[in-house]
């Protein structure tokens, strides 16, 4: 038997994945930009068993889903690929954050799961290699493996061996901070998938969006680099309101968020104009997000805190990469 454990982040976009090129290989129609998260992480081990017929999936300490387990063993079937082996493995993973709400526990988990399978199995992957091999189990983990600020390119080939993440901006070089308020710790009533595909297939707006977020990447990198919080702010608030435009412009409308929410949103643009560097965002789920600098973390935490409908404030800073534990 070989047991190998690793850990990693969920990460936030400023700049939104949401529509696919290729579903069977989950390659973005664009490039994507995201934040790791700390401390909203996954740790997953991975122990071959020779002697077992089938993976043992476990998810936060119980027997996981049917379908769960099935993306992991198709995940795991990958790696069994490039190692030459049929053997089956005991997979124990657990969140420390709600899974499957809008917070990018896919993300977290297929990264990590890539990391402690490749080791497990004693599959060496540099670390593109291994962030297109999480993409394929979620896209999103593409950026989870490098973490810090993660620049996710949509690559053009058809194999998608360039479509992967790295990082563009250690967690010391920047002050971010998010602070997430969640609404609904619940699973969402759509996943992000059939949604993107939902819109891909039926949003009036999808085209344009594609061409938005072509044009947001580049413009929220250069404000990485600059250091220029206001204006990716801007760029993030911007792009996540046309994310669920598109989305709810489908048919049907793919409504993703709660009245809290939409409260959110209207607090964070009246705590801006009260002076404060504060930023809307919000992914495929009602769970609304602020980005922020550390000086104003504190009030816009306590304000989120006291809104109605928030059940609870995660405050976050910037994380690094996966990592073998």
């Amino acid at each position: 038997m070989r047991r190998a454990r690793a850990r990693a982040l969920a990460n936030v976009a400023l700049v939104k994945y949401f529509g696919k090129r290729d579903l069977a290989l989950n390659l973005p129609a664009a490039g994507s930009l995201s934040l790791a998260l700390e401390p909203l992480s996954t740790t997953t081990a991975v122990e071959l068993d020779g002697s077992l017929a089938d993976d043992v999936v476990t998810l936060d300490g119980e027997a996981a889903d049917q379908r769960f387990a099935a993306r992991v063993s198709g995940f795991l079937d990958l790696l069994r690929e490039i190692a030459g082996t049929t053997d089956r493995a005991r997979v124990e993973t657990s969140n420390s954050f709600p899974t499957a709400a809008g917070l990018a526990s896919s993300a977290s988990g297929f990264a990590a799961l890539a990391v402690a399978g490749s080791a497990a199995l004693d599959v060496d992957l540099g670390e593109g290699e291994l962030s297109a091999l999480a993409r394929r189990g979620s896209g999103s983990a593409a950026r989870s493996i490098p973490g810090g600020v993660a620049l996710w390119r949509a690559g053009s080939r058809a194999d998608g061996t360039d479509s992967y993440a790295r990082r563009v901006a250690d967690p010391g070089d920047i002050d971010l901070r998010m602070v997430i308020g969640v609404a609904d710790a619940g699973p969402k009533p759509i996943g992000s998938t059939a949604a993107m595909e939902l819109t891909r297939e039926t949003s009036p707006y999808y085209r344009a969006w594609i061409d938005s977020v072509d044009q947001d990447l580049p413009a929220a990198v250069s404000a990485i680099e600059a250091r220029d919080l206001p204006r990716l702010g801007e760029i993030a608030e911007r792009n996540a309101l046309r994310m669920h435009a598109t989305a709810l412009a489908a048919d049907p409308g793919i409504v993703f968020w709660s009245s809290t929410t939409i409260e959110a949103l209207h607090l964070v643009r009246r705590l801006r104009g009260q002076g404060l560097g504060v930023w809307f965002t919000c992914d495929a789920g009602p769970q609304p997000k602020v980005l922020c600098g550390s000086g104003d973390e504190a009030a816009a935490a306590r304000a989120l805190g006291e809104l109605p409908g928030i059940e609870r404030v995660i405050r976050c800073e910037l994380g690094g990469g996966a990592e073998l534990l």
